[in-house]
């Protein structure tokens, strides 16, 4: 199928899918939840076969490979697709005929040699990314957004998706004591209810898929008790969710008396995780919190053992951290750069992900006993950070969203450089002492700075439904030549 004819496809998809979504919505409640159970019985086909418990067991097997397995198996994954990259998805096979035009001499059998690749272009003309031996009519269309609300479209084959759900399975699930079979609760951003509704239920049950789908738009003070009525009532074995929902959750529970809810575990996705964010859930719900990370581009994954440790995931992606273009020091932070290994049907090289974060020494080991790598650190979105007068880049900041400043959550907004508000909602018993000390503490962190506190009844969040703590307005030239002042890789944290 050639361009003009996938792009026809992909319009008229996205055309039907709206129509059916604006559908959808004026349903009564007990048939959205007849119409999620039919998406779920789709997806369980693509997700699950005969093949995923034997997946899952070589899943769990990799864990315990030698480091000398896992490089010599990764080399050789890498070579591959960076020759199907090269030869035959139009992007990058138009990118080296171009470049051989202009008399360059640079292999593309080297990592190094590619350019990186950022979002643009793949938001642009994403089925430039796809192998021209592939049909994308018999692939999964994922129509998502990342952390920065903006839309990507992607394509995976029946087999990687059945792999890629086998790695969930095996490093999300079954860590943590539970399975797909068990009745579990999403808190995600998905439109189930509409936006408008201001009365329960705020959820669909998805049965294929044993799952309880919460509508992360309507978690507000006022509509939590119903949301833990209806986890109780759907007996409810473990929790997934955004952070600042899960967090958000478990706040209401801590102010019921009357919340029984004991989940096995609460896994966290799609946001970095706060130590007084996993303080809270952990008391509400008595259960573990484990924090995950990983994106719909399928170029990098991690889950949180047992231990406290964030282990990535070998078979999915190559992981670069740089610093304005060049190579960081394991342990410190830098832009992540990935190169997916997992979906050689849309490979992506060199991606620029839009998080920040520390790989660890290859040497680094694991009370589980794992060989599977460490994450040192994720810092969060590379517009999460706020840059001071002197080029530091403060990343994690956490000054004023902990449990003795009194507030239900905070975002901190950089307007200029010396210029920060914040957004803050009060909980009760909050005080005008409270709103000094936050002050305070961002100066004493930041240096010289005019701070603005706005209370507000409740914080914006992304399209998808996510929340951004830090929210950065400056300029992308003024960022350059602040970070410029700096020799020093690392953020700061608070």
């Amino acid at each position: 199928m050639g361009h003009v004819g996938r792009r026809s496809l992909t319009r008229y998809v996205s055309i039907v899918n709206d129509a059916l979504l604006q559908l959808y919505h004026r349903l009564p409640p007990a048939a959205r939840s007849v119409a999620a159970s039919m998406r779920g019985l789709y997806l369980r086909g693509w997700r699950y076969g005969a093949e995923t418990d034997r997946l899952v067991e070589e899943a769990h097997e990799r864990e315990y490979w030698s480091p000398e397995r896992w490089r010599a198996w990764r080399e050789e994954r890498l070579a591959y697709v960076l020759h199907r990259a090269a030869t035959r998805v139009p992007y990058y096979r138009e990118y080296w005929m171009a470049h051989r035009r202009k008399g360059g001499r640079a292999s593309w059998e080297l990592l190094k040699n590619w350019p990186i690749l950022e979002k643009e272009p793949l938001r642009a003309t994403p089925l430039a990314f796809v192998a021209d031996d592939c049909d994308v009519r018999r692939m999964y269309h994922e129509h998502t957004s990342g952390s920065s609300g903006t839309w990507l479209s992607l394509w995976w084959s029946r087999s990687t998706v059945r792999a890629w759900y086998a790695l969930f399975e095996q490093r999300w699930r079954r860590w943590y004591g539970v399975s797909r079979h068990d009745r579990w609760a999403i808190l995600g951003g998905q439109s189930v209810v509409p936006l408008r509704q201001r009365t329960p239920p705020y959820w669909v049950w998805n049965a294929p898929l044993n799952q309880l789908y919460i509508s992360c738009f309507h978690l507000v003070p006022e509509s939590v008790p119903a949301c833990l009525e209806a986890l109780e009532r759907y007996r409810i074995v473990y929790l997934l969710g955004y952070t600042s929902s899960l967090h958000a959750l478990a706040q209401g529970a801590l102010s019921s008396k009357s919340n029984g809810l004991r989940p096995l575990v609460a896994i966290t996705n799609a946001e970095a995780v706060f130590d007084h964010q996993r303080a809270a859930i952990r008391k509400a719900f008595a259960c573990p919190v484990r924090e995950t990370y990983g994106m719909a581009e399928i170029v990098a994954a991690a889950s949180e053992c047992d231990s406290g440790s964030l282990h990535l995931w070998p078979e999915v992606g190559w992981i670069e951290a740089q610093e304005r273009g060049e190579p960081v020091e394991s342990g410190c932070v830098g832009d992540l750069i990935c190169t997916g290994l997992f979906n050689a049907d849309m490979p992506l090289v060199r991606y620029r992900v839009g998080d920040r974060g520390a790989l660890s020494t290859p040497s680094e080991s694991c009370e589980c006993g794992r060989t599977l790598p460490i994450m040192a650190s994720l810092e969060g979105r590379v517009d999460d950070v706020v840059y001071t007068a002197d080029g530091r880049q403060l990343g994690c900041l956490d000054p004023v969203t902990d449990t003795d400043a009194q507030v239900r959550e905070a975002q901190i907004i950089q307007e200029a450089i010396g210029v920060i508000r914040v957004r803050y909602v009060p909980a009760p018993g909050f005080l005008p002492e409270h709103r000094r000390a936050m002050a305070e503490r961002l100066k004493a962190l930041l240096g010289p700075v005019t701070v603005g506190l706005e209370e507000v009844d409740a914080i914006p969040r992304t399209s998808n439904g996510k929340f951004r703590g830090v929210i950065s307005e400056l300029s992308a030239e003024e960022r350059k030549l602040l970070a410029a002042r700096t020799t020093s890789s690392p953020i700061v944290g608070a």
